[in-house]
């Protein structure tokens, strides 16, 4: 799997590269700067991005908007967006660039290789890894609004494990309940979002969007 990878500090960049590699991921190009990301993007056809908010020159949003742009070259291309701490503006803007392929983590979450490495293959595979604290931020900030306000506590706990992107299975583990309750619960979650049927592997990352994309 090549891997495309922005960070401007050495340390953490070298550190990330031997990690991947170390999980058997093609470092296709490791750079510092935004001019360099948008260069890596054209030439090396990564299959996930991995990318510090903030790059050089700006140091802003240099490295997201790199990321939205190479997508919308590349529909669906997968990135996982690494930031120093919550930035609900650049959670809600990563997310409602597309459906799917798609993370936003913390630089903490790094220190853990097992969580990070399973992150990455996550958003590469299609799916989402969205940072507990940046959901429960958002879902705090949004659980009395429509139609989030619908949604019980319960739905409100599968919803936000549903967004950090676990099974069903995980979910199940996580709250000490049977697989059918989470089914059942994630169901109630697409009919109160307006979710209809669909056999969209991505209505989790729709159901999201939906609550991100209102007000």
């Amino acid at each position: 799997m090549r891997v495309v990878l922005a960070e401007d500090l050495f340390l953490l960049r070298d550190g990330l590269v031997r990690l991947l590699e170390a999980y058997d991921f093609e470092i296709a190009a490791a750079v510092e700067s935004g001019p360099e990301l948008t260069r890596a993007f054209a030439e090396s056809e990564p299959d996930v991005a991995i990318v510090d908010v903030r790059l050089p020159p700006s140091h802003t949003d240099e490295g997201l908007q790199c990321a939205l742009a190479a997508r919308r070259a590349k529909p669906g291309l997968p990135v996982l967006v690494l930031s120093q701490h919550v930035e609900q503006l650049y959670a809600r803007e990563l997310l409602a660039d597309g459906d799917g392929g798609i993370g936003y983590l913390l630089k903490d979450r790094v220190f853990d290789a097992g969580q990070f490495v399973d992150a990455v293959r996550r958003v590469a595979a299609g799916g989402t890894a969205m940072d507990p604290q940046v959901i429960s931020q958002l879902l705090t900030r949004r659980s009395h609004d429509e139609p989030m306000g619908r949604l019980t506590p319960r739905e409100l706990e599968v919803m936000g494990l549903m967004a950090q992107g676990r099974s069903n299975t995980a979910i199940a583990s996580q709250l000490v309940v049977t697989e059918r309750a989470v089914a059942k619960h994630t169901s109630n979650i697409f009919a109160k979002l307006g979710l209809p049927p669909s056999d969209d592997d991505n209505r989790r990352v729709l159901a999201v969007l939906a609550y991100l994309d209102r007000g």
